[in-house]
C-alpha cells in the first residue's frame, strides 16, 4: 500500500503523523511511504531521516494527499477537503461530533474515516486518545496557572502559594486521563484540587492514588455550581467517546466566578463543556467572558511536539500497520477496536455518536462493510 504524511496546516500545529520508526515498520512490511517535504521539521525530524528510514520526500500536499492511505495528527481543514475521494483511508484524529461540514464532506465523498478517538478496546479504554488525554492535562494546568497571572487577564493568584497565603483552587470537571494528569501537575504545585466524577470506581482510584492530596466530589449541578464559584482555575475534562461533550458549566454561571478565574476546557475538540467556551489557536489562545479568562486551544499538545509526537505515534503505529497489511475492511473485521474507529465508510456515517450530534442517518458499521 501507499502511505501518505502530510504536512499539518492547523495554527501553530509542530506534530507530524508518523516519526522515520513508524516508516521504517510499514517499509519493512512491503509498503512505500511518502512524506511531504519538511513535515516533520516542527517536531525536530528532517527529510534527510526519513529518507534513511525509506520514505519517498515528495514536495506538495497533493502529492502526499495522493496515496492510498493518509496518516495525519488533526482533522482536514477545508484547504483540504479537495483531496477526499471514494478510495481514501483517512487515519487521523477527526472529533467529528465538533464537526458538522467535514462530517458532511467525508460522507459526501466515500472516505474511509478511522478516527484515533474513537479506537476503543474491550475494556472501553481508548488508546489512541490516552498519550494526547496525558500531554493536554498536563498542558492544562501549566496553560491555567500562566493565564492566572495578572499581566495575562489573571487575577494574580500562584496556585501553589506561600507561607501565610492560600493556595489556588483548581476545580477538575471529569477524573479520566486527562483529569488524573491535570491532578498530578496541579498537586505537583502545591494547589488544592477538587475533581468531580459520576463513577464511584473513578474516584476511589483518585483517592487511592492521590490521598489527601486531592478531594473527590459527585458530578451534580449542585456541586459543580459551588465548587466553580469559589475556582481560580477550572479545567473541563469530560468525554464521551465520539459524541459532543455534555454543557456542565452553563453560560449563567460565569458571573458568580471571581473577576480574573481561569477556565481551560479541554473538552473543546467534542464542542467542549463550558457553555462559553469556543475554539481558539496557539496565536489567539484566550478570550474573556464576564472577566473570566477562556483558554480553548484545540490542539494544546501541538505546543510540545518533541514529546507529542512520539507519544502519540507509539499507539497508532500499530493500527497503521494493520490497515496498510490488510485493507481496511478485513483490518476492521479482525479488529473490533479498529471496527470502532471507522467513522465514516462508503458514503454512510457509521458512529452513532456523531449522527446523533448532526442529526444526519447512522449506518451501523458492519452493515456498511458487508
Amino acid at each position: 500500500m501507499l502511505i501518505g504524511v502530510p504536512k499539518e496546516i492547523k495554527t501553530r500545529e509542530y506534530r507530524v503523523g508518523m516519526t522515520p520508526a513508524g516508516v521504517r515498520s510499514l517499509v519493512q512490511h512491503g509498503h512505500k511511504v511518502v512524506v511531504e517535504k519538511s513535515a516533520g521539521e516542527g517536531s525536530g525530524i528532517s527529510d534527510e531521516a526519513y529518507v534513511k528510514a525509506g520514505a519517498t520526500i515528495v514536495t506538495s500536499a497533493a502529492d502526499a494527499w495522493a496515496a492510498q492511505m493518509v496518516v495525519k495528527v488533526k482533522e482536514p481543514l477545508k484547504a483540504e477537503y479537495g483531496f477526499f475521494r471514494k478510495d481514501l483511508i483517512l487515519y487521523t484524529y477527526l472529533h467529528l461530533a465538533a464537526e458538522a461540514e467535514l462530517t458532511k464532506e467525508l460522507v459526501r465523498t466515500g472516505v474511509a474515516g478511522v478516527a484515533y478517538e474513537t479506537i476503543e478496546l474491550p475494556d472501553h479504554t481508548l488508546p489512541l486518545l490516552k498519550p494526547m488525554s496525558e500531554v493536554a492535562g498536563r498542558m492544562a494546568v501549566q496553560v491555567g496557572a500562566s493565564c492566572l497571572e495578572k499581566e495575562h487577564g489573571g487575577k494574580g493568584v500562584l496556585l501553589g502559594g506561600v507561607p501565610g497565603t492560600r493556595r489556588g483552587r483548581v476545580v477538575i470537571l471529569g477524573g479520566g486521563v486527562v483529569g488524573k494528569n491535570a491532578a498530578t501537575i496541579a498537586v505537583g504545585m502545591g494547589a488544592q484540587v477538587i475533581v468531580l466524577d459520576v463513577r464511584a470506581d473513578v474516584m476511589a482510584y483518585l483517592e487511592d492514588v492521590f490521598g489527601g492530596a486531592i478531594e473527590t466530589l459527585y458530578s451534580n449541578p449542585d456541586n459543580i455550581e459551588r465548587c466553580v464559584e469559589q475556582a481560580d482555575l477550572v479545567i473541563g475534562a469530560v468525554l464521551v467517546a465520539g459524541a459532543k461533550a455534555p454543557t456542565l458549566v452553563p453560560r449563567t454561571l460565569l458571573p458568580r466566578m471571581e473577576k480574573g478565574s481561569v477556565v481551560v476546557d479541554v473538552a473543546v475538540d467534542q464542542g467542549g463543556c463550558i457553555e462559553t467556551c469556543r475554539p481558539t489557536t496557539h496565536d489567539n489562545p484566550t478570550f474573556e467572558v464576564d472577566g473570566v479568562v477562556h483558554y480553548c486551544v484545540a490542539n494544546m499538545p501541538g505546543a510540545v511536539p518533541n514529546t507529542s509526537t512520539w507519544a502519540l505515534t507509539n499507539t497508532t503505529m500499530s493500527y497503521a500497520i494493520k490497515l496498510a497489511n490488510q485493507g481496511v475492511v478485513a483490518a476492521a473485521k479482525a479488529d473490533r477496536a479498529l471496527l470502532l474507529g471507522l467513522n465514516t465508510f462508503g458514503g454512510a456515517c457509521t458512529y452513532k455518536g456523531v449522527a446523533d450530534a448532526h442529526g444526519i442517518e447512522y449506518v451501523a458499521i458492519e452493515k456498511a462493510l458487508g
